[in-house]
């Protein structure tokens, strides 16, 4: 197993990429912890899995800052430190366009993909840089190198930010022996899909990438050696434009 030895909380482990690669990561024997705003979906995770070791789980609202130091400080306790940290909290909505979009839809998808990576970060740095080893995979999208209507205004503005604030904050903390990627996923077939404007089919979404995909990417990552870095990944489905 490469990761034995190794600890991970993943933000947003209960659906979609979170689940993907919280379960990939286990499956390579890191002590994984999930957490998401609903004790439901995370205990359902956690019970699914049969493997070893288990996976433990923790509620979080990651745009409450006390919220995620709350989870943080739980982590650690309960893991001895958190080697990986993976930010892959996100939400959209519906309406997508200026025209339809409300002002409090703006603001929620700001505080959830942008505030809360922020808050994620500032939670654990500290003691990964007293450390001087750490890796943080920050889960942005493609919408956060090329606005495009697909995504919309609200979660593009939210990736582009993301998208900054994981490449600002990795050039200050490489110094101190810590590592940021930053993860452009494409379409990938997850729950967020229900949140599109028209019904996605299935002949797209098996077209599409799947969470495991994401999975077995950050493990990729995570297993290489701490002097090598990748400061960005761009993984999209075979047959989606990138231009």
């Amino acid at each position: 197993m490469k990761l034995t030895g190794k600890t991970a909380l993943v933000v947003g482990g209960g659906t979609g990429i979170g689940r993907g690669i919280a379960e990939s990561l286990a499956a390579e024997g890191c002590r994984v912890a999930i957490s998401g705003r609903r004790e439901d979906v995370l205990r359902e995770v956690a019970e699914a899995w049969t493997g070893e070791p288990a996976i433990l789980y923790h509620t979080v609202d990651v745009a409450d800052r006390a919220s995620t130091q709350k989870l943080v400080d739980w982590a650690i306790e309960t893991l001895g430190q958190i080697d990986i940290l993976t930010i892959s909290s996100g939400t959209n909505i519906p309406n997508r366009t200026m025209e339809a979009m409300q002002p409090e839809d703006w603001d929620r998808v700001l505080q959830i993909n942008v505030t809360g990576a922020y808050n994620c970060m500032h939670a654990v740095l500290p003691a990964m840089r007293q450390r001087r080893d750490g890796l943080i995979l920050n889960v942005s999208s493609i919408s956060g190198k090329r606005a495009m209507p697909l995504g919309g205004i609200a979660y593009c503005a939210s990736k582009f930010a993301q998208t900054a604030l994981g490449t600002a904050v990795g050039l200050e903390v490489a110094a101190d022996g810590v590592r940021v990627t930053n993860i452009y996923p494409g379409e990938v077939n997850t729950p967020l899909l229900e949140k599109r404007p028209t019904p996605v089919s299935a002949e797209r979404k098996a077209a599409m990438l799947q969470p495991e995909d994401l999975g077995a990417a950050a493990v990729m990552i995570a297993s290489l050696p701490p002097r090598a870095h990748i400061p960005e990944l761009v993984i999209k489905p075979t047959v989606q434009e990138y231009m």
